[in-house]
């Protein structure tokens, strides 16, 4: 089951490593130390840490406080639909980030391009396309937001119910 956690994560784009651990921490069905991850994994404490820290970034563990324990614990989500949303957000959201300020950008520096009044007629065409093609990727990816607000509101299991 585990190594299954370890392949689904490359589905999402995600390392195996962060699912091998994943899988670790779901198995055990409680808080674990970085310590009791790096025995079970044969990592070393850093590279526990590392791993652990871009799972909490995932929002697919979170550290949890136990009374009496001075070491930080650490649990996987349980949720199998909360983990899902959290990872196809995560691995999206980045994403789009980028591809919107990048798209932005380029939009900008051809608006400025196209109000030169020398163009030759062949630029200009040029340029009035990929104007065309930059507003048609600023609206996939302003579609693609809001699929993931979709899926993080929940609002998709009004549509698709569990």
């Amino acid at each position: 089951m585990i190594d299954t956690f370890a392949d689904n994560m490359r589905t999402y784009g995600i390392p195996p490593t962060v699912g091998r651990v994943l899988g670790i921490m779901y198995m055990n069905r409680k808080p674990m130390t970085l310590n009791d991850l790096s025995e079970a994994t044969g990592m070393s404490k850093t590279r526990m840490s590392q791993v652990v820290r871009e799972m909490v970034d995932y929002n697919i563990a979170y550290k949890v406080f136990e009374k009496g324990v001075r070491k930080d614990l650490y649990s996987a989500e349980q949720d199998y639909f909360q983990r899902f949303i959290s990872l196809f957000s995560s691995s999206w959201q980045k994403v789009i980030k980028k591809n919107k300020v990048m798209g932005k950008k380029i939009y900008e520096e051809l608006k400025t391009i196209q109000q030169e009044e020398q163009l030759d007629p062949d630029v200009a065409e040029k340029i009035a396309f990929l104007l065309e093609e930059t507003e048609k990727w600023l609206a996939y990816y302003d579609w693609l937001d809001r699929l993931v607000d979709f899926f993080e509101s929940e609002e998709i299991f009004k549509h698709v119910p569990k």
